[in-house]
């Protein structure tokens, strides 16, 4: 049997997810898998990109081809070099981890309460005297151009 190490797409129109499938090569492209040894979600910045690296190695030794597109993940992963004996790649960027909002948003409820001021404003507010400045710079050269 033909194996082939595959992306089984998932997900909805212009949300594609993709999980990495070994499979037998002759079904469809999301037909039927031997086993899921990774995921990968293109539409994350940066993209995640897992990958069971002891599965995928198991799988290239007793002679599963990759597709295009998973050989491309492997080399990234650092599977694909493991396998053929080549020097590691640089390691993948992994997106930071989310802040906790609930935490942030305790912090501020406590801070209101003691009476702390709630925060300053983006952009200061504009003085009467700018404000008339500003009128009487406009005012003369509106009437220039009447005249």
């Amino acid at each position: 049997m033909a194996v082939k190490i595959k992306l089984k797409r998932l997900g909805k129109i212009r949300s594609p997810h993709s999980r990495i499938v070994v499979a037998d090569s002759r079904p469809r492209r999301d037909g039927r898998a031997i086993e899921e040894i990774g995921l990968y979600h293109p539409v994350q910045n940066p993209s995640r990109i897992e990958v069971n690296s002891e599965r995928a190695l198991y799988w290239l030794s007793v002679g599963a081809q990759p597709t295009e597109p998973v050989m491309a993940i492997l080399k990234l992963t650092g599977d694909w070099q493991k396998h053929k004996g080549l020097p590691a790649p640089a390691p993948l960027l992994v997106a930071e981890p989310k802040a906790d909002k609930r935490a942030a948003f305790d912090a501020f409820a406590k801070a209101i309460e003691e009476g702390e001021p709630k925060g300053e404003a983006i952009t200061p507010k504009a003085k009467k005297a700018d404000k008339k400045a500003d009128e009487a710079a406009e005012a003369p050269s509106t009437e220039s151009t009447e005249a």
